[in-house]
């Protein structure tokens, strides 16, 4: 299975982070659509939309902690509490190094904490495991279909 048609939502208010994000996942030859959502309200409302015809369900999410309106964890909580979404896989992905984010991070149920590393070449090669492995390797459950 490859990653091919598989939705990723990165949610980042940076815009450099979004940009630097993009840019590898296309440097990679990542085939998959990837939705940007830019704070936490916006993510919340994406995942959560009554509307049918507009809700999407990604296969993955890149999730940075520092986000304006709505935080990450608060976000991260409401994704895993809810039954339509709890099986997505969430990758946090931020630059805090605090303590207390990576642990209220998997409290919280993510399936993985990574510091969004710095330089460009670090940041295509993240990208390019984390996506081989989140969408090709790894057996989603498929709870719900696209």
């Amino acid at each position: 299975m490859s990653e091919l048609n598989k939705l990723i939502l990165l949610v980042e208010d940076n815009k450099n982070d979004e940009l630097l994000a993009l840019r590898a996942f296309k440097k990679a030859a990542i085939k998959s659509d990837i939705d940007v959502a830019r704070d936490g309200a916006e993510a919340m409302n994406y995942l959560f939309s009554d509307n049918e015809e507009t809700k999407t369900i990604p296969e993955l999410i890149l999730l940075d902690l520092n986000l304006p309106k709505v935080n990450g964890l608060e976000v991260l909580k409401r994704l895993k509490s809810d039954q339509n979404t709890s099986h997505i896989p969430v990758i946090v992905m931020t630059s805090s190094d605090e303590g207390s984010d990576v642990q209220n991070s998997y409290l919280f149920g993510a399936n993985s904490y990574i510091r969004k590393p710095v330089d460009f070449q670090d940041f295509l090669s993240l990208i390019s495991r984390l996506t081989v492995y989140w969408l090709s390797l790894n057996q989603s459950p498929n709870v719900l279909k696209h």
